[in-house]
């Protein structure tokens, strides 16, 4: 089974506020770090081995990204970003309908973002997130378990508002409430729904959310294993606890157990 990419809000929302908190931020875990550097390593090692392959330049594109999570300094995010902006670039020169080359370049435009805020060059490639984003929902928006319209959402949620930006809590809900619609199973899209209603004060909206996130969680405890799910489940339950204390400090009261 394919693991999944999260959709963080560090990679490409909040950057352009520079102090932006990172929901599940697993940065400081070094295991993860080293796991996510040595598979970047990995990826760039295959694409110059078959540089015109499209599997490779996937692969390097999501590595950019995960390992970007990673960086100590912009420097080093830039640097790691443009990798994989690099390698989706010309991937998508060679295949103009290649889904995962624009999803994943929407990925590391976000992560250069981030390296470059605060600043207008920043702001302006929130334009090309959307973009890319939208390239590859309407070419697969199942890909990654619905990623693009998950991250699609999250961007519409997080972003500044008009005229700044895009954001927009309309867009937004279509998105997210389209994500679990599309896989109503992964952990994320529900827990997506959860923070948002939280934070938008819809306390029924984030009560069903949280029921079909409890039922799910044991099953996809079971069936999304290993160790390159380790990050995944490091952030969605570290997420999920905080989402139960917003929920009960929102509402006054706990969430109903579910499950």
């Amino acid at each position: 089974m394919p693991v999944s990419t999260p959709c963080r809000v560090q990679g490409f929302t909040a950057f352009v506020l520079a102090a932006a908190t990172v929901l599940g931020q697993p940065a400081t875990n070094a295991p993860f770090a080293a796991r996510a550097a040595q598979t970047f390593a990995s990826a760039q090692r295959e694409l110059a081995a078959r540089p015109t392959a499209a599997d490779a330049a996937c692969r390097l594109g999501r590595a950019s990204y995960d390992w970007a999570e990673f960086a100590t300094n912009s420097e080093q995010r830039a640097a790691v970003a443009q990798t994989g902006i690099t390698a989706c670039r010309q991937l998508l020169v060679r295949d103009l309908k290649s889904a995962p080359g624009h999803y994943y370049l929407a990925m590391d435009y976000g992560e250069l973002a981030q390296a470059e805020a605060p600043s207008l060059a920043a702001y302006k490639l929130i334009r090309d997130i959307e973009h890319e984003f939208k390239a590859a929902a309407d070419l697969d928006e199942r890909l990654d378990f619905a990623g693009p319209p998950r991250c699609l959402g999250l961007l519409y949620r997080d972003a500044p508002g008009w005229p700044i930006s895009i954001g927009s809590k309309r867009k937004a809900r279509e998105f997210l409430d389209r994500a679990a619609a599309l896989a109503p199973d992964y952990p994320e899209n529900q827990l997506n729904l959860v923070e948002s209603h939280v934070r938008w004060h819809e306390a029924v909206e984030a009560e069903t959310a949280w029921q079909k996130l409890a039922r799910l969680w044991p099953a996809a405890r079971t069936n999304l294993t290993g160790v390159a799910w380790e990050p995944s489940w490091d952030d969605w339950t570290t997420r999920r606890a905080a989402a139960e204390a917003d929920f009960q400090k929102a509402f006054k009261r706990a969430p109903e157990p579910g499950g």
